[in-house]
């Protein structure tokens, strides 16, 4: 096995680590409850309405409060897997309620304060959504495949692979990303077909702005491609390693979660802010 190979497989193998620990849907005893839900973080966004941040946990839905620590929003202490921002106070998610199960697709159209099942409840775990087009993109990790919806309730099944995040084109419709172990794998069919991944191995990807594909490798690399994936510029290290989710809110406003914290950067990526801090299980 040459160098690049054995890199390679190191990537996945990381990534496949750093996603398993976030998968889990057990209780987290002997943290307090601020703790354990910043340190299981699965998804990030912006409200556009009123720019606040809200971040998907293990745990719930947090947001900053007046002094800046995490907040939790509404009364669920869910499993929050799958989230994305649709529009304004309009959030989808998936994920585990908190006695165990599969929460399907919900829907909260005032800003997370509560949240309606729409469908496949009790079927299906989205660990990854995407709104794009008028559309509710997801990866459903219970069957292992792509599945896309215009209202939420009646899916189109598309490809089965293993994977760990999506990513749609702002532009076409037809073109989907999905970060695997052997790299980033595309559909050009809305996910019906993927192509086998090729490197590099990313772990989240964020596409919000054409010529802004933003993606982040396994040990936390920042990278920006801006012809849709084809080539690729590493523009930092997000502080903390591994990481546990990525959101672009634009072409230049991103966000990030890693061990030790959620981090914000509004010139592409080229620097970077905390915005909230993540406590370790370990240092709680």
């Amino acid at each position: 096995m040459n160098k690049r190979h054995i890199a390679a497989a190191a990537a996945a193998l990381a990534l496949s680590i750093t996603l398993a620990a976030c998968s889990g849907s057990g209780d987290d005893s002997g943290s307090s409850a601020s703790a354990t839900a910043m340190s299981h973080i699965h998804g990030l966004g912006i409200d556009p309405s009123d720019q606040r941040l809200y971040v998907a946990t293990h745990a719930g839905v947090y947001t900053p409060d007046a002094k800046g620590e995490p907040q939790l929003v509404g009364d669920s202490t869910d499993d929050f897997m799958g989230f994305t921002v649709a529009q304004d106070q309009t959030f989808y998610a998936s994920g585990h309620p908190s006695q165990g199960g599969n929460k399907g697709l919900i829907k909260s159209t005032d800003a997370g304060k509560t949240w309606k099942a729409l469908s496949l409840s009790g079927q299906s775990d989205f660990h990854s959504l995407d709104y794009a087009h008028g559309a509710v993109y997801g990866y459903d990790s219970t069957a292992g495949l792509l599945r896309t919806s215009k209202d939420g309730a009646t899916w189109k099944d598309g490809a089965q692979l293993q994977a760990f995040d999506i990513a749609v084109s702002p532009k076409d419709p037809d073109l989907v990303l999905a970060t695997t172990a052997d790299g980033i794998a595309r559909s050009s069919d809305g996910g019906k077909t993927f192509a086998k991944g090729t490197q590099p191995v990313m772990a989240f990807l964020s596409w919000r702005a054409q010529d802004a594909l933003y993606g982040i490798d396994p040990s936390g690399g920042f990278h920006r491609s801006e012809d849709g994936g084809a080539s690729w510029t590493k523009t930092a290290t997000v502080p903390g390693g591994q990481p546990q989710a990525l959101t672009a809110v634009d072409a230049e406003h991103v966000l990030a979660a890693t061990g030790i914290g959620v981090y914000e950067s509004k010139d592409g990526g080229n620097s970077w802010k905390q915005r909230l801090a993540v406590d370790s299980p370990t240092n709680p």
